[in-house]
Protein backbone atom coordinates (compact mmCIF):
# COMPACT_ATOMS: atom_id res chain seq x y z
CA UNK A 1 0.00 0.00 0.00
CA UNK A 2 1.44 3.38 -0.97
CA UNK A 3 1.51 6.35 1.37
CA UNK A 4 -0.78 9.30 0.67
CA UNK A 5 2.02 11.91 0.94
CA UNK A 6 5.43 12.45 -0.67
CA UNK A 7 8.69 12.39 1.28
CA UNK A 8 12.06 12.89 -0.43
CA UNK A 9 14.48 10.02 0.16
CA UNK A 10 16.69 12.25 2.37
CA UNK A 11 13.80 13.32 4.64
CA UNK A 12 13.55 11.70 8.08
CA UNK A 13 10.11 11.02 9.54
CA UNK A 14 10.07 9.66 13.08
CA UNK A 15 7.54 7.20 14.47
CA UNK A 16 4.14 8.37 15.62
CA UNK A 17 3.65 11.16 13.07
CA UNK A 18 0.39 11.78 11.28
CA UNK A 19 0.83 13.28 7.81
CA UNK A 20 -2.12 14.30 5.66
CA UNK A 21 -2.84 13.30 2.10
CA UNK A 22 -1.08 15.30 -0.61
CA UNK A 23 1.58 16.74 1.71
CA UNK A 24 5.18 16.99 0.49
CA UNK A 25 8.34 16.82 2.59
CA UNK A 26 11.52 17.83 0.79
CA UNK A 27 15.30 17.29 1.05
CA UNK A 28 17.00 16.86 4.43
CA UNK A 29 13.94 17.76 6.49
CA UNK A 30 13.24 16.07 9.82
CA UNK A 31 9.71 15.51 11.10
CA UNK A 32 10.16 14.41 14.70
CA UNK A 33 8.02 12.07 16.76
CA UNK A 34 4.29 12.64 17.31
CA UNK A 35 3.91 15.56 14.90
CA UNK A 36 0.58 16.14 13.21
CA UNK A 37 0.45 17.60 9.72
CA UNK A 38 -2.76 18.18 7.76
CA UNK A 39 -3.42 17.56 4.09
CA UNK A 40 -1.63 19.44 1.30
CA UNK A 41 1.20 20.85 3.41
CA UNK A 42 4.55 21.64 1.80
CA UNK A 43 7.68 21.30 3.93
CA UNK A 44 10.73 22.81 2.19
CA UNK A 45 14.27 21.53 2.45
CA UNK A 46 16.28 21.50 5.69
CA UNK A 47 13.22 22.05 7.91
CA UNK A 48 13.03 20.78 11.49
CA UNK A 49 9.60 20.07 12.97
CA UNK A 50 10.11 19.19 16.65
CA UNK A 51 8.14 16.62 18.65
CA UNK A 52 4.44 17.26 19.09
CA UNK A 53 4.14 20.20 16.68
CA UNK A 54 0.75 20.57 15.02
CA UNK A 55 0.40 21.91 11.47
CA UNK A 56 -3.05 22.37 9.94
CA UNK A 57 -4.11 21.87 6.34
CA UNK A 58 -2.28 23.64 3.50
CA UNK A 59 0.57 24.96 5.66
CA UNK A 60 3.54 26.12 3.57
CA UNK A 61 6.94 25.92 5.29
CA UNK A 62 9.85 27.35 3.29
CA UNK A 63 13.50 26.20 3.45
CA UNK A 64 15.57 26.24 6.67
CA UNK A 65 12.68 26.79 9.09
CA UNK A 66 12.75 25.54 12.70
CA UNK A 67 9.38 24.79 14.30
CA UNK A 68 9.92 23.88 17.94
CA UNK A 69 7.74 21.95 20.37
CA UNK A 70 4.80 24.02 21.58
CA UNK A 71 3.95 25.52 18.18
CA UNK A 72 0.53 25.09 16.59
CA UNK A 73 -0.10 26.44 13.09
CA UNK A 74 -3.70 26.47 11.91
CA UNK A 75 -4.80 26.03 8.28
CA UNK A 76 -3.27 28.08 5.43
CA UNK A 77 -0.31 29.41 7.43
CA UNK A 78 2.81 30.50 5.51
CA UNK A 79 6.25 30.29 7.19
CA UNK A 80 8.92 32.15 5.21
CA UNK A 81 12.51 31.02 4.56
CA UNK A 82 14.75 30.68 7.63
CA UNK A 83 12.16 31.99 10.11
CA UNK A 84 12.28 30.43 13.56
CA UNK A 85 10.12 29.86 16.61
CA UNK A 86 11.46 29.64 20.16
CA UNK A 87 9.90 27.57 22.93
CA UNK A 88 11.66 28.72 26.13
CA UNK A 89 11.85 32.35 27.28
CA UNK A 90 15.11 31.92 29.23
CA UNK A 91 17.10 29.03 27.73
CA UNK A 92 20.28 27.78 29.39
CA UNK A 93 22.39 24.92 28.09
CA UNK A 94 23.00 23.46 31.56
CA UNK A 95 19.38 23.72 32.76
CA UNK A 96 16.75 21.38 31.32
CA UNK A 97 13.39 23.11 30.95
CA UNK A 98 11.50 20.71 28.67
CA UNK A 99 8.56 20.87 31.08
CA UNK A 100 8.34 24.64 30.55
CA UNK A 101 7.84 24.85 26.77
CA UNK A 102 5.52 27.74 26.03
CA UNK A 103 2.68 27.42 23.53
CA UNK A 104 2.71 29.57 20.39
CA UNK A 105 -0.40 29.70 18.22
CA UNK A 106 -0.38 30.90 14.61
CA UNK A 107 -3.98 31.38 13.53
CA UNK A 108 -5.55 30.62 10.14
CA UNK A 109 -4.09 32.35 7.12
CA UNK A 110 -1.26 34.19 8.90
CA UNK A 111 2.06 34.69 7.08
CA UNK A 112 5.48 35.05 8.69
CA UNK A 113 8.25 36.55 6.54
CA UNK A 114 11.79 35.36 5.88
CA UNK A 115 14.22 35.40 8.83
CA UNK A 116 11.54 36.47 11.31
CA UNK A 117 11.71 35.21 14.89
CA UNK A 118 8.63 34.44 16.96
CA UNK A 119 9.38 34.45 20.69
CA UNK A 120 7.32 31.75 22.37
CA UNK A 121 4.09 32.13 24.28
CA UNK A 122 2.23 34.39 21.87
CA UNK A 123 -0.68 34.22 19.45
CA UNK A 124 -0.47 35.53 15.90
CA UNK A 125 -3.99 36.41 14.77
CA UNK A 126 -5.85 35.31 11.66
CA UNK A 127 -4.39 36.64 8.39
CA UNK A 128 -1.73 38.71 10.19
CA UNK A 129 1.36 39.49 8.13
CA UNK A 130 4.73 39.45 9.91
CA UNK A 131 7.39 41.26 7.86
CA UNK A 132 10.76 39.76 6.95
CA UNK A 133 13.25 39.91 9.82
CA UNK A 134 10.66 40.96 12.40
CA UNK A 135 11.01 39.80 16.00
CA UNK A 136 7.60 39.04 17.51
CA UNK A 137 7.59 39.60 21.28
CA UNK A 138 3.83 39.94 21.95
CA UNK A 139 0.44 38.84 20.65
CA UNK A 140 -0.42 40.07 17.14
CA UNK A 141 -3.98 41.09 16.21
CA UNK A 142 -5.87 39.50 13.31
CA UNK A 143 -5.13 41.24 9.97
CA UNK A 144 -2.26 43.24 11.52
CA UNK A 145 0.85 44.14 9.53
CA UNK A 146 3.92 44.15 11.79
CA UNK A 147 7.59 44.85 11.07
CA UNK A 148 10.86 45.50 12.89
CA UNK A 149 12.68 44.50 16.06
CA UNK A 150 10.73 44.37 18.24
CA UNK A 151 7.82 43.95 15.83
CA UNK A 152 5.42 46.88 15.79
CA UNK A 153 2.18 47.28 13.93
CA UNK A 154 2.31 49.59 10.90
CA UNK A 155 -1.08 48.86 9.37
CA UNK A 156 -3.64 46.26 8.39
CA UNK A 157 -3.79 43.72 5.55
CA UNK A 158 -6.53 41.84 3.72
CA UNK A 159 -6.85 38.08 3.57
CA UNK A 160 -5.02 38.36 0.23
CA UNK A 161 -2.08 40.15 1.90
CA UNK A 162 -2.70 43.67 0.54
CA UNK A 163 -2.32 46.73 2.77
CA UNK A 164 -5.73 48.14 3.65
CA UNK A 165 -6.45 51.86 3.37
CA UNK A 166 -9.50 52.83 5.37
CA UNK A 167 -11.80 55.69 4.30
CA UNK A 168 -13.62 58.16 6.55
CA UNK A 169 -16.29 55.51 7.19
CA UNK A 170 -13.59 53.11 8.46
CA UNK A 171 -14.03 50.80 5.48
CA UNK A 172 -11.42 49.43 3.07
CA UNK A 173 -11.58 47.27 -0.04
CA UNK A 174 -8.96 44.68 -0.97
CA UNK A 175 -7.73 45.57 -4.48
CA UNK A 176 -7.42 41.91 -5.49
CA UNK A 177 -10.49 40.22 -3.97
CA UNK A 178 -12.83 43.24 -3.60
CA UNK A 179 -13.56 42.01 -0.08
CA UNK A 180 -14.74 44.82 2.21
CA UNK A 181 -13.19 45.32 5.65
CA UNK A 182 -14.24 47.47 8.60
CA UNK A 183 -12.10 49.00 11.34
CA UNK A 184 -14.04 49.01 14.63
CA UNK A 185 -12.40 49.80 17.98
CA UNK A 186 -8.91 49.27 16.57
CA UNK A 187 -9.78 45.84 15.18
CA UNK A 188 -10.38 44.79 11.56
CA UNK A 189 -13.32 42.64 10.47
CA UNK A 190 -14.19 41.34 7.02
CA UNK A 191 -17.76 42.13 6.02
CA UNK A 192 -19.74 39.14 4.80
Amino acid sequence: MSQAYFAHSTAVIDAGCTIGEGSKIWHFSHIMTNCTMGANCNIGQNVVVSPGVILGTNVKVQNNVSIYTGVICEDDVFLGPSMVFTNIVNPRSAIVRKDQYARTLVKKGASIGANATVVCGHTIGEYALIGAGAVVTKDIRPYALVVGNPARQTGWVSEYGHKLRFDTNNQAICPESNQVYELIDNQVYRKE
